[in-house]
């Protein structure tokens, strides 16, 4: 199943292949996600089709400085975020299904991280 998602003026764009779907997501409590309100979805970098050139995406790193969260330099929504395995260092990519507008939400199951104790 493919999910076309942006932030909320369009400007950054992408696709992402979920295989069979998206049915769990993970809710964090670091300081960022807590503040950001994001729903994260984890695949292998290479589900995720960016539409928007890479110079356009607004990024941010904070603590260790090993995930890019990107976000729209426009609206200021962070629809994803690129980073690595930690386990077997593979490419990998954080969705924020809040931005997949066709993913009804109340069907997914929430898992609470502690990442403020990362």
């Amino acid at each position: 199943m493919k999910y076309d998602g942006s932030c909320h003026c369009g400007k950054t764009a992408f696709t992402v292949d979920a295989g069979d779907g998206i049915t769990e997501v993970y809710d964090c409590n670091c300081s960022m996600c807590r503040r950001r309100g994001g729903l994260l979805w984890f695949a292998p970098a290479a589900a995720l089709t960016l539409h928007t050139d890479r110079a356009d995406l607004g990024t941010y790193q904070f603590n260790k400085k090993h995930i890019d969260h990107h976000h729209c330099p426009v609206c200021g929504i962070a629809p994803f975020s690129e980073g690595r395995n930690p386990g077997n260092g593979e490419a990998m990519v954080a969705v924020n299904v809040r931005c997949l507008p066709e993913l009804d939400l109340a069907t997914l199951t929430v898992k609470q991280v502690d990442g403020a104790s990362l």
